[in-house]
């Protein structure tokens, strides 16, 4: 074994400060000969070494294949990453591999390369990283799909016998009639979508002899749509970015809401396919990639392969095998995309930047956007950053001029910026959380034939329920947090671990049958707004309205169709969505976010008003956004309203500057819990010792409880280091990492390392 750390070799770092290290790739040694330094996914930092297969020839062995081998007692899938000729390890102790699983790479060396960067700065073992960007089943060693067939092709059959089948086949005349207008040819996804259940008809067609399926690109619809006319700041947009196509640089799409950033994205992503390359385009929720997968397939002549964890692990194969083939020259997926092996790359786009979602807080604690950075640098092509309201790394670096900063100030079109309304709720009666003048403005929407709004970042019917007599609460047994009550399904459950219980006909404290929910979910206000508005049908959306396959899109078009008056949901609906008929939005509660402990609360607040406000108003027909706060002077809300989400960030900016807060200093966070709280603290007070020698340059602070100690019944600790360079905090973390292993709690903690976190709970 040999022992991993460092960046492969110099490079810009996520957020543009130089850092650089080396791999270990050297090891003095016992063995010489043909040595395989494999990856495996276990929790160790090290590369293994074997010995190769007995009955392969050396020279079909190279880096970015899988092996079998014998690891433990067990058998695993190891990727090979190197091909050394000397060992540390003694001979008698190397084992050979059993097998060799593929005769082609299923990743290049420039994308382990990548991955091995990644490793190295999140600080992370590298076997994880390399094995969790194969898909699950080449993971566990099984083979390849093969391409399975994705078009449906009209095969030459008379007009006579078509208009025969109308009365008697009436479903395949559907189909046929369906296939001619989309120009003789579609996608098999696009057929299941519009007749989910006409499988049977299709097959009767095949069997004819007038249907096939197959590979191949699909020809381009009759019906495409043309590109939009440009605006003169979209236009400025696209030629600057059109004119660095041919090597790397940062942008930052800083739009309002509505003001045509999609359509910026196109234009350049169709230049780029011209070109016979390759395009990645990031979203950060799987709610927004069903109707941005329809727009790209009716805008660019191209095969798109979409991957996010609502897929099946069939499906997310089929892609990441067409993405990997380059049969897919635009991949269209949530963060875990940014893994995917792309030849050609030729732009990378990120949209709605800002997001959170970016940032994987289990495992591999990693930020797509960040590493989708790194990525274009190191495929020397352009990578675009969009959003309507930019974090504030982003700005800090737009402004420092390591980003060429894009400005769409206008919305598209006719389309004009939504009116903000502060409503003071203080000492009013409110219907479900509902003030009185919610409820008129309401009203007055839906008579008008418009559509309206009521988001709420809460789901299930309300976040606690309590009994009146002895003040028993709805407590989570294993976590510090409260179990929310989904009255529809009858259950507390705990939105952090997962617990879940039967709701209570009477108090289990004191056995009084008054329970009262506290609080609004979206359930309770789809209730209310149900008892208040009966003549208008309503939808709400959120994580458990969703939950089966389709029904998110299915929802969402009824909303485009204007089958539905009343839209209540949570941040699925914040962003990407566009309702040309909607005109009111109400905020039911934008409180929760004014006043945290986590620095970060107000521009994730100030984000979520500034996009879901977004919402209205993007047709013709003028929005109006309704706040409702008990704080209504808060100068958030007042900078918001009265100005715009720049004049927030610049004082925002300027605030975190003055208190040595990220991004204006670097931050990584060890955690460690445990069944009892004194092991975590006691194996973070050991690391913090690691950490006195220090001089200086990097800050350390704890180990303190988490926000949230108890998780799943386990206690949580935390340390966080600080430093104002990157390089000092990354050199100080891989001198620490591989200590913390042999430190004496180690084996009875679980513990992980987050460089750059977004959240400190």
């Amino acid at each position: 074994m040999s022992y991993f750390g460092g960046t492969e070799n110099e490079t810009d770092d996520p957020h543009a400060d130089k850092f650089f290290t080396k791999l270990s790739t050297g090891c003095g040694g016992a063995v010489t000969g043909l040595i395989l330094r494999l990856a495996l996914p276990a929790p160790v930092f090290d590369l293994f070494d074997y010995l190769p297969p007995a009955d392969v020839d050396p020279a079909l062995l190279r880096p970015g294949q899988r092996l079998m081998v014998p690891f433990g007692r067990s058998r695993r899938c190891a990727l090979l990453v190197e091909l050394a000729t000397r060992s540390s390890v003694p001979t008698s102790r190397l084992k050979a591999a059993y097998r060799l699983l593929d005769e082609q790479p299923l990743l290049d060396e420039e994308h382990l390369g990548f991955l091995r960067w990644a490793a190295a700065y999140y600080h992370h073992p590298q076997g994880d990283v390399l094995m969790s960007a194969l898909p699950v089943r080449l993971r566990k060693g099984k083979a390849p799909l093969t391409p399975r067939p994705d078009q449906l092709f009209l095969l030459p059959v008379a007009e006579d016998v078509i208009a025969g089948l109308e009365r008697r086949a009436p479903r395949q005349f559907e189909v046929l009639c369906w296939l001619r207008a989309q120009g003789g040819n579609a996608r098999l996804d696009d057929f299941r979508q519009r007749f989910p259940r006409m499988r049977h008809a299709l097959d009767a067609l095949r069997k004819k002899g007038w249907v096939e399926t197959g590979m191949g690109e699909t020809a381009l619809s009759p019906a495409r749509p043309a590109p939009h006319k440009l605006e003169p700041e979209q236009r400025q947009a696209v030629a600057a970015v059109s004119a660095r196509l041919d090597e790397y640089a940062a942008f930052l799409l800083d739009g309002v809401t509505g003001s045509g950033k999609t359509e910026v994205y196109f234009q350049i992503a169709e230049q780029v396919l011209a070109q016979g390359r390759s395009v990645l385009l990031l979203v950060p929720e799987i709610s927004l990639t069903p109707q941005l997968v329809r727009r790209v397939r009716r805008r660019l002549a191209t095969r798109v392969a979409v991957m996010h964890s609502g897929l099946g692990e069939g499906e997310r194969e089929q892609a990441w095998q067409m993405a990997r083939r380059g049969e897919a020259r635009l991949v269209l997926g949530t963060r875990s995309a940014v893994l995917a092996p792309m030849p050609d790359l030729g732009l990378v786009l990120v949209d709605e930047e800002h997001d959170p979602s970016y940032k994987q807080q289990e495992g591999f604690r990693y930020s797509a956007r960040d590493m989708a950075l790194v990525r274009a640098r190191r495929a020397d092509c352009p990578v675009l950053l969009g959003s309507a309201t930019p974090s504030l790394e982003s700005l800090k670096n737009a402004r420092a001029n390591r980003y060429h900063w894009l400005r769409l100030t206008r919305r598209a079109g006719k389309a004009r910026a939504p009116q903000m309304q502060v409503l003071d709720v203080r000492n009013q009666v409110l219907a479900g959380g509902m003030s009185g003048l919610v409820l008129q403005a309401l009203e007055q929407t839906l008579e008008q034939g418009r559509q309206a709004m009521v988001f709420l970042n809460r789901r299930g019917f309300a976040p606690v329920l309590s009994c009146y007599e002895c003040g028993w609460l709805s407590d989570c047994p294993r976590c510090d947090a409260r179990q929310t009550l989904h009255r529809r399904r009858g259950r507390l459950i705990c939105h952090h671990c997962g617990n879940e219980r039967p709701s209570p006909k009477v108090c289990p404290a004191c056995q009084s049958p008054e329970l009262h929910p506290l609080g609004q979910g979206t359930e309770q206000l789809e209730t209310i707004l149900r008892e208040h508005f009966p003549a208008h049908p309503l939808i709400r959306i959120d994580r458990d309205s969703v939950s089966r396959k389709g029904s998110l899109d299915n929802l969402l078009a009824e909303v485009k169709q204007g089958r539905a008056g009343l839209l209540v949901g949570t941040q699925m609906l914040a962003k990407g969505h566009h309702f040309p008929n909607l005109t009111l939005v109400v905020m039911v509660d934008v409180d929760s976010g004014l006043y945290s402990a986590d620095f970060r609360s107000a521009e994730r607040m100030a984000q979520l008003i500034v996009q879901v406000a977004g919402r209205a108003g993007r047709g013709e027909q003028p929005g109006r956004v309704l706040l409702q706060t008990r704080f209504p002077d808060h100068p958030l809300l007042r900078t918001l309203v009265e100005q715009d989400y720049a004049a927030f960030a610049e004082e925002a900016l300027a605030e975190r500057k003055t208190a040595g807060l990220p991004p204006f200093t670097h931050q990584a966070l060890i955690r460690a819990d445990a069944l009892q709280a004194e092991t975590a603290e006691a194996f973070l007070e050991q690391a913090a010792r690691q950490l006195t020698a220090d001089d200086g340059q990097v800050m350390v602070w704890g180990p303190v409880p988490a926000p949230m100690h108890k998780r799943a019944g386990r206690y949580r600790m935390q340390l966080l280091l600080q430093a104002d360079e990157r390089a000092a905090l990354q050199t100080r973390l891989h001198g620490l990492i591989p200590a913390l292993g042999k430190l004496p709690e180690a084996t009875r903690v679980r513990w992980s390392v987050d460089v750059d976190p977004l959240d400190l709970y």
